[in-house]
């Protein structure tokens, strides 16, 4: 396995993590929702967050996905600014602050 095909792994590895995580804490927050009304301008922005973090998490997929495939229908390896895309993807930590 080479250095991209790791790299790839350990974003896909974080994403998957991210989301359980988030999957979770999104749970958590409709129950405590579903008690009372007044809960959701308690809450409410910080759900908003867990969604968007699902959203960021796919939206990362969707990229690597598209590289990989854009790579493979090329049959050669990845461009610079593909590896570039990627490794961004990476130091972003799979979530965007």
């Amino acid at each position: 396995m080479n250095k991209l095909q790791k790299f790839i792994e350990e974003v896909v590895n974080n994403v998957r993590n991210d989301r359980e995580v988030t999957k979770r804490l999104l749970d958590d927050a409709i129950v405590y929702l579903s008690k009372d009304e007044e809960r959701h301008r308690e809450v409410g922005i910080i759900v908003a967050k867990y969604v968007e973090t699902l959203q960021r998490s796919n939206d990362q997929l969707v990229k690597i996905s598209a590289l990989i495939q854009k790579g493979e229908s090329k049959n050669t390896s990845l461009s610079d600014i593909d590896k570039e895309e990627i490794f961004d993807i990476i130091q972003s930590g799979g979530v965007d602050e």
